[in-house]
């Protein structure tokens, strides 16, 4: 007959199953905020196992963590010695609300494993939020790479258009703020930098991302233009994920996200009776 420990090896290697089919129902999927817009590893790897990686798990855990609560933040999680530091932080999209910034950090911090195996940096931008850890301390630094450009088709060079773009674009870059959003009839408009950075940061940085996308899109008829540490984008459709929605299209939206949190309770629920099944029925053979 198998002992108990036996039985609990048996079953050990299956916890993790429950809890990951638990994951996929409780938290219900946002398409628009999902969308991957880029990624990108260092080139330095760590050894599994190791001092690093243990402080990564536990970077990551506080950062998915913290955005239950707050739309910014970052963390350092010391070693014993220098090379185990890592740091990080996630930014979330400045009109989201919290259990939308929560998800989006918790699915962005998920796909590290798959976009950055075993690498002592990543980083990853989703259409909702941002995330980053370094074995470097970047946090306060600011960085105007450009990591990402996207332009969409010419519109003929519609003087008018063009003009109310401009404006769009001008007035993202006078407002305060490390979130802005702007509009002119069909045109919408959307900027943020990085919470770490200050606001005199934020000015340079994203005076810097629109004149780039004045320059590289001309008259394209939507721009994305994503710098190390802040965005800008327009769209002359409409279309864009980050366009506001109207007040029945979020009230939609938030009944659908209450059914999936309701189906994902019950199955969470379900899934509990049958580990609790399986548990009664293993330690009552071994008790016979």
């Amino acid at each position: 007959m198998a002992t108990t420990a036996t039985k609990l090896r048996r079953f050990l290697p299956l916890f993790p199953i429950f809890l990951c089919l638990f994951s996929l129902f409780i938290i219900p999927s946002h398409s628009s905020l999902d969308s991957f817009i880029y990624g990108g590893c260092s080139q330095i790897k760590y050894t599994p196992d190791s001092p690093y990686e243990s402080n990564l798990n536990s970077l990551l855990t506080s950062l998915v963590n913290s955005a239950t609560y707050a739309a910014y933040n970052k963390y350092s999680v010391t070693g014993s010695s220098p090379q185990d530091v890592v740091y990080g932080l996630y930014q979330c999209r400045g009109d989201l609300s919290m259990p939308d910034c929560a998800t989006c950090v918790t699915r962005a911090v998920s796909q590290f494993g798959g976009l950055c195996p075993q690498t002592c940096g990543g980083a990853l931008q989703l259409q909702g939020c941002f995330v980053k850890y370094d074995n470097s301390s970047f946090i306060g630094q600011e960085d105007k790479t450009v990591v990402m450009k996207k332009c969409g088709p010419s519109n003929g060079f519609d003087t008018d258009a063009m003009n109310r773009r401009d404006a769009v674009l001008g007035s993202l870059g006078s407002a305060g703020g490390l979130y802005r959003v702007g509009g002119a009839q069909d045109i919408q408009g959307v900027a943020q930098c990085v919470g770490d950075l200050s606001m005199g940061q934020c000015q340079d940085c994203l005076s810097e991302a629109i004149k780039r996308l004045k320059t590289e899109c001309g008259g394209a008829v939507f721009g994305d233009m994503f710098l190390g540490k802040c965005y800008a984008r327009y769209s002359t459709s409409g279309d864009h994920p980050y366009a506001a929605r109207s007040g029945h299209e979020s009230s939609h939206s938030d009944s659908e996200k209450t059914f999936a949190i309701i189906i994902g309770l019950l199955a969470g629920v379900a899934l509990i009776i049958i580990l609790a099944t399986f548990m009664r029925r293993t330690f009552g053979e071994n008790g016979k």
